[in-house]
């Protein structure tokens, strides 16, 4: 699976990016024929609480899956989109068995 990190106005560090592989890397285990991961991290209003976003757009055969969650740092962010997005491979799996 071909996995990228878009940050949106911003220089990810790598301590963040390899903290999101890590956590992809447990969709790709999940499912085995997605063929392209990317990740979009946003900050909304830097002054304010709650304002990192972050998207993940899973490509698989017949499907794209999408799930964005917004939290206060990114790690909470990705970690909430990817539990999100194991129901949503787990339902795509029971419709294209």
């Amino acid at each position: 699976m071909n996995i990228s990190i878009n940050a949106v106005k911003f220089k990810a560090d790598p301590k963040l990016e390899k903290f999101i592989n890590d956590k992809v890397a447990k969709i790709d285990r999940i499912v085995d024929n997605a063929t392209k991961c990317e990740i979009i991290l946003k900050v909304e209003k830097p002054e304010s609480e709650n304002n990192k976003i972050a998207e993940i757009s899973l490509t698989l055969p017949g499907q794209t899956l999408f799930n964005a969650k917004q939290a206060d740092t990114f790690e909470e962010a990705v970690s909430e989109c990817v539990d999100s997005m194991r129901v949503q491979i787990d339902k795509y799996k029971e419709r294209y068995k």
